[in-house]
């Protein structure tokens, strides 16, 4: 029997650096509902899901999802990890696909092709990374459901619970653990994530020029807009990679300090 494969997407409107990001329109259309769309494309999924908070902030999210047609779970604000176990329960996947809303340029044949090899594989979980050699935006996490239970009941350092994935990828010891790697070159260092308000203005100007003529455009399509337009990719170059697992070690930091003097 096939195992049952659940694509979970977390979002959120209260975001930090982007208050209400996923709701901004590009094209006449809020971004998630774009990211959406991308993400319905994917063909090994046996369920898509958007995780959510129930916070009142989230309500127009939570519409949002009805709107489009795909599920929504709401769940802890602040315990993401706690939100995304218990956004999974329900459906009693065998694998957990971990995806973020903040990723409107998200490839649906890439996410198929990391499935697909984690399904033939013995691993625990399996991502593109760790090391990255995609563009920051195209991340894909693929976890056993067993793992993240594990990780649900076990997990107390604040960037485990907020980032959901860590407590598995950090002890190789224990989980078998792989990373999945461009064929060609490596492009991490192109931003294609949305946190701040250039990023936002890169991927409008993407889809603004992409979208018009073929909504189904794919990742080969935005790198030859940007080998035409090398202008683009400067927009939000000065952002690096993972600035928000740097403010979660921070807090890390602090957690085994306050611990250490209980």
């Amino acid at each position: 029997m096939p195992p049952k494969i659940l694509a979970l997407v977390q979002a959120r409107t209260s975001s930090t650096r982007l208050p209400g990001k996923v709701l901004m329109p590009i094209v006449g259309k809020p971004m998630f509902a774009l990211q959406l769309e991308r993400l319905k494309r994917c063909t090994t999924f046996s369920h898509l899901v958007v995780a959510t908070s129930s916070d009142a902030s989230d309500n127009e999210l939570a519409e949002l999802c009805a709107h489009v047609g795909v599920s929504c779970s709401r769940g802890s604000l602040s315990d993401v990890l706690d939100r995304f176990f218990n956004a999974a329960l329900p459906y009693a996947p065998d694998v957990v696909v971990r995806l973020t809303g903040d990723c409107p340029l998200a490839d649906p044949t890439l996410i198929d092709e990391i499935v697909t090899r984690f399904v033939a594989s013995d691993l625990d979980y399996l991502s593109n990374c760790e090391p990255a050699t995609y563009p920051d935006g195209l991340d894909v996490e693929v976890t056993r459901f067993a793992a993240l239970e594990a990780a649900w009941r076990e997990a107390v350092l604040p960037s485990h619970r907020e980032h959901v994935t860590p407590f598995i990828k950090r002890q190789p010891e224990r989980f078998r653990v792989g990373n999945h790697v461009s064929g060609d070159i490596d492009r991490s260092a192109m931003r294609w994530t949305v946190d701040e308000p250039e990023d936002f203005e890169f991927v409008k100007q993407v889809y603004e020029r992409l979208y018009p003529g073929n909504p189904l455009f794919t990742t080969q399509d935005v790198l030859t807009l940007l080998a035409a337009e090398p202008v683009l990719a400067q927009i939000n170059a000065r952002y690096q990679r993972n600035e928000g697992s740097k403010k979660s070690l921070i807090a890390d930091a602090k957690f085994l300090a306050e611990k250490s003097h209980d």
